[in-house]
């Protein structure tokens, strides 16, 4: 069985359920980009192009998550979850009108887990 690299906590699951109920199916990605920092964003399915240069990590929720593969180098050691506080989305990214904002919260794999874990995939594949 494998670990999952990431979760989504109960409140930002809660907030995806509203946007996913607004907008139809959706999608996460996360950058290092420099204007929003690595903040998690949201955009329907599809809507964001994937390509070679992205990982996808898994999904939360029944939503692909990819992070920017220079981003994924850093945090692959790492257990993300996905949350949410108040205040203003990133750039383009759905959670804007909702007064929330997704956010990381991480933590280092544990031996087992990083035996595990989910297999990751470059994002021009399968997509």
């Amino acid at each position: 069985m494998y670990h999952t690299r990431i979760a989504i906590t109960l409140e930002a699951q809660a907030l995806l359920e509203q946007i996913k109920a607004d907008h139809g199916p959706v999608m996460f990605h996360q950058s290092g980009g420099c204007c929003d920092g690595s903040a998690p964003m949201v955009f329907l399915k599809g809507e964001f192009k994937v390509g070679p240069s992205d990982v996808w990590l898994g999904q939360i929720d029944d939503c692909d998550f990819y992070m920017g593969a220079a981003q994924f180098e850093y945090w692959q050691h790492t257990h993300l979850t996905i949350d949410c506080t108040a205040g203003r989305g990133a750039s383009f990214s759905l959670d804007i009108p909702y007064g929330k904002r997704f956010i990381v919260k991480s933590r280092l794999f544990t031996e087992e887990e990083r035996e595990n874990l989910l297999p990751t995939r470059r994002g021009d594949v399968g997509v």
